[in-house]
C-alpha cells in the first residue's frame, strides 16, 4: 500500500476527506526540535522512512492500511512492502547471507534423500552387529562408528557430485533446483567438493578400518565413477546402471558396514540370516530404485538422447515394474518371517511389510489416477525413497 509520507504526518490531516489525522507525539517532537538543528541528508529513501516509522506503530499502520485500501484499491500497498524490503535489505550482513547461501547450496549439491538412506542403513547394520553380540559392547568405539558415517557421506556425496557435474544440461530441464544446475555453485566449487569428498572418505576408511573395507571403498567410489564419467558414462546403459546402483547401495554398503562392524568388535565375518535377508532385500530395492529414479527425468533424458527404461517402455509400465518387484520383495519378507519364526519375528515382519505393501498399492493408483503427470510421478518416486528408509527403521527390530 503505498503509504506516502504524509499519511503518518503527525500534524497534517489524510488527503482524503473524512479521514481522521494520525496522532504520534514521539515524531512531533523530533519535528519541532529540527528546527534548532540543521537538517542532515536521509541516510534511507522516504518510502522506506516512512515504513520504518509505520512498523514501530502498528496502530497507526493499521488504520492507514484500511485508508488505502478504501481509497487506491491497495496499488499502494506495494510499494510500501517494496520501501520496507529495501530498509531491512540495507542493514542485513552480506556476509552471513553469502555463508547461508554456500551452505544451502552445498546441502541441496549433497542430495539429503541419498544421505538419509546411507545413514540409516549404516546405523541399522551397526546396531544389528551390537545387538547380536551385545557383551562385546565397548563405548569408546562410538568415535569408530561415527568416523565411518563420515566416511560413507564423503563417498555418497562424491557420487551424486560427479554426476551432478557431467549431467548440468539435463539437470537444467530435469532437476533446475539443483545447485549447479540453478547457478548457485559454479562448476569450479563442485570439483572442489566432490574432490574434497574422495579425499577425505579414503583417508578415513583406510586409518580406521583396514585395506579390506578400503578397497571396497574405493570399488564404490570407481563404479560411481564411471556410472557418470565419459568415455565410460555407462549410465547411458540402462542394465549396467542398474546393476551399478544395486551394488553400491545394496551389496557393498551392507555387506561393508557389517564387516567393518565385526571387525572392530574383533570378531571374524560371519553372515547371519536378518543380515544376508536385509542385503538381499535392500539390493533388490536398490535396483527398484535404479529403475524408478529416471520416471521423473524422461523429459530430459529424451531431449538429450538418454536411453533409460523408462524413455523406451514408458513411465507408467516402468512404474508398474517397480511397484510389482517391490511387491515380491515384501511379500518375500512376510513368507521368510512366517517359514522361519526361530530366526525373525513374526509379530514385526508380517504387519509391518502388509503395511508398506498396502501403502505401495495405493500410492501407485494414485499415480493412476492423477494421469501420471510430472508432479505424481515425482510424489511417488519420494515415496519409495521412505519406503526404503522404513526398512532400515525396522529392521534392527525383526
Amino acid at each position: 500500500m503505498a503509504l506516502s509520507s504524509s499519511s503518518f504526518s503527525p500534524t497534517s490531516p489524510s488527503s482524503h476527506p473524512g479521514s481522521r489525522p494520525v496522532s504520534c507525539p514521539r515524531f512531533t517532537t523530533a519535528r519541532h526540535l529540527a528546527s534548532f538543528h540543521r537538517p542532515r541528508p536521509p541516510l534511507l529513501p522516504a518510502s522506506a522512512i516512512a515504513s520504518l516509522r509505520a512498523l514501530s506503530n502498528p496502530f497507526s499502520v493499521s488504520r492507514a492500511v484500511s485508508r488505502s485500501k478504501a481509497h487506491a484499491g491497495g496499488r499502494q500497498t506495494r510499494f510500501s512492502i517494496k520501501a520496507c524490503s529495501q530498509a531491512s535489505a540495507a542493514g542485513s550482513n552480506p556476509l552471513s547471507e553469502k555463508i547461508s547461501e554456500l551452505r544451502d547450496s552445498c546441502w541441496r549439491f549433497l542430495r539429503p534423500h541419498t544421505i538419509r538412506g546411507t545413514a540409516l542403513g549404516s546405523i541399522a547394520l551397526v546396531a544389528r552387529a551390537l545387538v547380536e553380540s551385545p557383551e562385546l559392547i565397548n563405548w569408546r568405539l562410538t568415535f569408530k562408528a561415527f568416523y565411518g558415517l563420515i566416511a560413507l557421506i564423503c563417498g555418497n556425496g562424491y557420487i551424486v557430485g560427479i554426476n551432478q557435474i557431467y549431467d548440468i544440461g539435463i539437470d537444467k530441464v530435469n532437476k533446475p533446483y539443483l545447485p549447479i544446475a540453478a547457478g548457485d555453485l559454479s562448476v569450479e566449487s563442485a570439483w572442489f567438493l566432490v574432490l574434497f569428498f574422495a579425499a577425505a572418505g579414503l583417508l578415513i576408511v583406510g586409518w580406521n578400518f583396514g585395506s579390506f573395507i578400503s578397497s571396497l571403498y574405493s570399488l564404490g567410489l570407481f563404479l560411481g565413477t564411471i556410472y557418470s564419467v565419459p568415455p565410460f558414462r555407462l549410465k547411458r546403459y540402462p542394465v549396467v546402471a542398474f546393476l551399478i546402483i544395486a551394488t553400491v547401495r545394496g551389496f557393498l554398503l551392507n555387506f561393508g558396514v557389517y564387516y567393518a562392524t565385526r571387525a572392530a568388535l574383533g570378531l571374524t565375518f560371519k553372515w547371519s540370516s536378518p543380515v544376508a535377508f536385509i542385503t538381499t532385500f535392500v539390493t533388490v530395492f536398490a535396483l527398484v530404485i535404479a529403475i524408478t529414479k529416471d520416471l521423473p527425468d524422461v523429459e530430459g533424458d529424451r531431449k538429450f538422447q538418454i536411453s533409460t527404461l523408462a524413455t523406451r517402455l514408458g513411465v507408467r509400465n516402468i512404474a508398474f515394474l517397480g511397484s510389482g518387484l517391490l511387491l515380491a520383495n515384501y511379500l518375500g519378507a512376510i513368507l521368510v518371517a512366517i517359514y522361519m519364526p526361530q530366526i525373525f519375528r513374526r509379530s514385526i515382519m508380517v504387519p509391518a511389510h502388509a503395511i508398506f505393501a498396502l501403502g505401495l498399492i495405493l500410492q501407485a493408483w494414485v499415480l493412476e489416477q492423477a494421469k501420471y503427470t510430472k508432479e505424481a510421478i515425482s510424489q511417488f518416486y519420494r515415496f519409495i525413497w521412505n519406503l526404503f528408509y522404513a526398512e532400515y527403521i525396522i529392521f534392527p527390530l525383526i
